[in-house]
Formats: C-alpha cells, structure tokens, sequence
C-alpha cells in the first residue's frame, strides 16, 4: 500500500476546545450567580457520579497554569466560552466586574503566549435566573442574549479574531425535549420551541456583531453533524428512519441557517406530531444572517436499523469482529468499533465537509471546532504516564480525512482537540474523560498523556501520512442511497 504525506498549512490552527461549566469552577465565587446546570446537578441522579460543576478543574484559579501548558503541548489556538452568569449574575441587568476582569486576565495570558483565543458565547449554561422566568420557552431570552453578545462584543471584540454565537444548539433539544440535560423537561414541544428560540439567539448574535463593527474579527456558528446511516442502504424503512432523523437534529439548524427556511418533510412531521414551535415571519431571516465561517463539530457517525434487534446484533457482530469491517447476510453496512464499544468512523468528518457543500453550498472558511473520545477507565501508569493509546488512534484517523478533504479543495482552516484536559462532562460528571491531559479532580495535578504529546508532535512537524486507498465520495453511489451518506 503506497502512502503519501499531507503538510498542513502553516496558518492552519491546531487547537483545544474546552467550556466555561466544565473547567471553570470557582461557581460561587467573586460575585458569579448560579448556571442551570449548577442547580441541575444537585438534583438526584441527574448526574452519573453525582458531581457538580462547582470546581471541576478549578480554570478560574489556575487559568495561568492550564494556558502555559496549552502553550507547551504548541497549541495555536485555544477555544472557551464565557460564563453568562458570571458576567451577569442575574442574566440581564446589573453587570459583575470581576467576571470580566477574570477574562480580561485569561486574555491577557493568551496574547502572552502568542495563541489565538476563539471565543463562544453560549455554551449550554443559561443563568438560573433566566431558567426562572421560562428559560428557552421564553422569547424574552432572545432579547437578553443579544444584550449580553453586546456587552462582550464591546468588551472584548478587538481582542477576540473568532467568536461563535452558540455551541451545539441541539443541547437545547436534549434538555427540553428528552429530559437528560437540563432543565429535564421531556416534551416534544417544549423542545422544538427552545431549539427555535436559540436559533433566533443566533440570528440576534450576528446582527449585535455587525452593530458593533468590530475590525479583524468573524462571527459564526457551532454544530455538530452525526449523520444518520441506514444500516440496510436497500431497505426502504431504514433509509426512512435514517432521512427523519437526519432531518430532527443536524437539518433542524442548518436549513434555518443557510436556506432561511425549515423543509417541508421536518414541518410536516411537527405539524402531524403536534410540536410546531410558535413563528413570527420575521424570524427566519434573522436566523439566515450572513456568517463568516462555520464550525464544526464532529465525533462520529449514527446508524439507524427498523429492527433494533437487529441492530443489537450488528453492534456485536462488528464489535467481536476486532475492529474488522463486517457484512451480515441482510447487506449490511460494515462496522468498525473500538475496544470501549464505540464505532471508529473517522470517514465521518470527510462525508460531513462534502454535506456542507453539495447540500447546503456552503463557501465559507470551517473549523472542526471539536473532535475526541473519551476514555472511561484511564489511570496513571506505574511509570506515570497514560497511555491512551485509542485517543491517538482517534484523533489520527479524523485528521487523515480532514487532510483528505483538504487536499480535494476543502477550505478547513483549523481542528480543535475535545479537550485540552479533563474536565466536568456534563451529565457524565467525571466518569468521562477526554483530556490531552489527566486531571485528578482531587489534588488539581495535571499529567500529560501520550495523546497530549503525540499531539504535540504533530503540531511541530505538521504532516502525516495518507493511504491511497481512502476512498473518497462517489456521487453515483450518493444519489442511489448507497453511499457514505
């Protein structure tokens, strides 16, 4: 098998992502009010482990210690998002100084080491006193979020080069229409009603950009694509569950975003399922806003089965098959699965890139803004090391096929490493583990694992190999339904 070698560019930004709830701590501290997930995360078993965000990796205090080691693993460019609560306590109104003192500080202490900040605004963690008036049900809380954009856009736009409106707006759905993030609402309506008011949060985030006219600084987006698989391509009830699921979550946001309408087929299906948010006719030119750059966030891909016994059985199949591609007698698609049980399909950011442009003709610079796999049992090593020999592995394959978008013409401009370190995984708490870097939550110390210093690696030789046998899009196989995608 002949191999070639792929150079990034040397503006190409190699980063971690982290958030302000997950790293932060520090949750009561220096007049900062209470998130939704703070509250959320007392209540019982709502979270795996039953921990709160109150220090997790204690950032607020040891945001110098975490940016030099950011700095020493060479990363170019480091994405966080601002605390809303530790801004404004109360989500509107009286502003709290010392919140953003600490992220004048922590920007401050970027610019030292020369890396570029890459700022979101909203990232899941909604000041409970905004939950208390109603939340993401609440239109008035599109209105505050503009209020709260401008306040950090006047603050700190000629400091900040990338800022994206909201992280993940589907996070909106899981907690008001599934009940497993928070406010722990499980209705269907209540979550397309939030989901359309955090796009009309979008909207209202570009248009305070352009208000404030900042110079040298781009505003966009966050969202994350698992697209949806037919696990039998020739099976028309698998391809239906596949096309509907497709169309609940990544289509929900980007047909608002870059066509300025819901489908027919997704409106149909709120319209007969009872759960079509209220509209104003305004509001889907505000959430079409012209962006500058999208990003992306991707993990992997979502395979749907009519039959979930059947489904069960090609899980197991594949998995026992040692990361073997497997086909079952029903023309099943293959599987590749890792030894955590998780698929491997780093092929999936590659058919992302070709969605965004052949289906939404998407021109615009993208980020992968997040791409990782968490490890559930790592440990520090009797020679003091973790050796989380699958993250390498990982994050090597996405980058492959990142490369090989690239090298078709992609305009990809950076990759963000899920997370620079340990941190508080949401409703997992600690059990979940992405980190470059091992974080014991009990003594604060930082070790850096073997996929931190491959990573570092990487960055300062900025190449890696190809196969040139990755196969690539087939646009024949594409528009008969068997295809990638």
């Amino acid at each position: 098998m002949s191999k070639t070698v792929f150079r990034f560019p040397e503006n190409f930004l190699f980063g971690t992502a982290t958030s302000a709830p997950q790293i932060e701590g520090a949750a009561y501290e220096d007049g900062r009010g209470a998130s939704i997930w703070d509250k959320f995360a007392q209540r019982p078993g709502a979270i795996k482990d039953g921990t709160t965000p109150a220090v997790t990796c204690d950032f607020y205090h040891r945001y110098k210690e975490d940016i030099a080691l950011a700095s020493e693993l060479g990363i170019r460019s480091f994405r966080f998002s601002f605390s809303w609560s530790r801004i404004l306590p109360e989500g509107r109104g009286q502003v709290n100084q010392r919140g953003l003192d600490f992220y004048r500080r922590m920007l401050d202490e970027l610019d030292r080491y020369g890396i570029v900040p890459n700022a979101t605004l909203y990232h899941w963690d909604l000041p409970q006193a905004l939950e208390d008036q109603g939340g993401w049900l609440n239109r008035d809380t599109v209105k505050w979020y503009g209020e709260y954009a401008s306040l950090l856009f006047r603050e700190f736009g000629d400091r900040i080069p990338m800022w994206a409106t909201v992280n993940e707006p589907i996070a909106t759905y899981v907690g008001y229409g599934e009940g497993i993030f928070v406010p722990g609402h499980s209705s269907e309506p209540m979550g397309r009603q939030a989901d359309h008011h955090i796009l009309l949060a979008h909207g209202e985030g570009v248009r305070r950009f352009r208000e404030e006219n900042i110079k040298d600084s781009q505003i966009g987006i966050v969202v994350d694509i698992w697209h949806h698989h037919p696990l039998r391509p020739d099976y028309p009830e698998d391809v239906k569950l596949a096309e509907l699921n497709n169309e609940k979550t990544y289509r929900s946001f980007l047909n608002p975003i870059f066509k300025g309408a819901y489908t027919e087929p997704f409106l149909r299906w709120m319209e007969e399922n009872h759960c079509m948010p209220q509209m104003q006719p305004e509001d889907m030119a505000r959430i079409s806003s012209p962006i500058d750059f999208f990003g992306l966030n991707c993990y992997n891909r979502v395979v749907d089965c009519a039959d979930e016994k059947l489904l069960e059985a090609w899980k197991s199949e594949s998995r026992s098959e040692s990361c073997d591609r497997v086909d079952n007698a029903d023309g099943a698609i293959g599987g590749n699965f890792q030894d955590d049980g998780r698929e491997f399909y780093p092929r999936a950011v590659y058919d992302t890139v070709h969605i965004l442009k052949e289906e939404y003709d998407v021109h615009l610079p993208i980020y992968i803004t997040e791409n990782g796999t968490p490890g559930t049992d790592e440990q520090i090593s009797g020679d003091g090391c973790v050796h989380d020999r699958a993250r390498i592995e990982y994050i090597e394959g996405f980058l492959r096929w990142i490369a090989k978008a690239m090298e078709e013409g992609a305009d990809i401009r950076g990759y963000y490493v899920w997370s620079l370190m340990d941190n508080w995984e949401w409703n997992a708490g600690f059990t979940s583990r992405y980190g470059l870097t091992y974080v014991d939550f009990d003594t604060q110390k930082r070790t850096v694992k073997d996929s931190g210093r491959w990573y570092q690696d990487l960055i300062r030789r900025r190449t890696l190999e190809l196969s040139d046998d990755m196969e690539t899009v087939d646009d024949a196989e594409v528009e008969d339904g068997k295809g990638s995608r």
